[in-house]
């Protein structure tokens, strides 16, 4: 038996600028999109372009406060090939989180809290 990832979720409650923050701040492209025929609800799947896992956002229509995200110590990761002028842009728009300058990576806030993981390819 073999399971394969494809891709991990994350509800947002204003999609239009989360799908900013992802494009500028990793880059990432939508790939595909569902709408919900009643437009409940929208999800969104965006790329890097290089590996096969996706992240999806969920977009519901109903909700108007914000995720429970508790300690927040579920996180995604990224690599970086340039880890200076990530850290410049990242610094620059002001997600910066948490850096742990010790290990080398740091942390970026989304729009809805969510903590994603910035590693340099080479450490």
């Amino acid at each position: 038996m073999k399971f394969t990832l494809v891709h991990s979720n994350l509800n947002v409650l204003d999609l239009k600028k989360s799908l900013d923050f992802y494009k500028k701040a990793l880059g990432l492209e939508t790939v595909k999109t569902h709408k919900a025929p009643d437009g409940s609800f929208e999800l969104v799947f965006l790329s890097d372009g290089s590996s096969a896992h996706q992240i999806e956002l969920t977009w519901l229509r109903d909700r108007d406060t914000s995720y429970e995200l508790g300690d927040n110590e579920s996180h995604i990761a990224f690599i970086v090939d340039d880890y200076d002028a990530a850290h410049a842009l990242h610094s620059e728009m002001g997600c910066i989180c948490y850096e742990n300058t010790v290990m080398g990576l740091y942390f970026i806030e989304d729009p809805d809290g969510y903590w994603l993981e910035i590693i340099p390819a080479k450490r």
